[in-house]
């Protein structure tokens, strides 16, 4: 391997690390590309279903203390998948007894409509 060559796999290698590092660091990932309009309204009806009564119609909270979807950030699928899976300290009870993990990635499309 030339010298030249060695560099640049180092530099990349170094780049690499620190992206990687850097996405570790915050927990986030790379937001999903746009979901189709059919996965949309799949997860529209499953969230009316099963989310609206505490998280809102369209997701405009009641008032209450649930949190704000429209607010979730896009770049955090494994954390919204986790969420709705296990539940969340005790105040939101798992659903993954209830949603397949192709239901919960229909409602992600939808939360990542902001509820339009």
């Amino acid at each position: 391997m030339t010298f030249r060559l060695r560099q640049a796999a180092l530099g990349f290698a170094a780049a690499l690390a620190a992206a990687w590092s850097a996405l570790a660091a915050d927990g986030s990932q790379p937001a999903d590309p746009p979901a189709d309009a059919a996965q949309v309204q799949r997860g529209k009806m499953v969230y009316a279903t099963h989310c609206s009564h505490c998280h809102g119609f369209n997701m405009v909270s009641a008032g209450n203390v649930t949190f704000d979807l429209r607010s979730f950030p896009h770049n955090q699928r494994e954390r919204f998948f986790e969420s709705v899976t296990n539940g969340r300290n005790n105040r939101m009870p798992p659903w993954g007894d209830v949603l397949t993990q192709d239901d919960i990635g229909d409602v992600w499309a939808y939360v990542c409509t902001g509820g339009k």
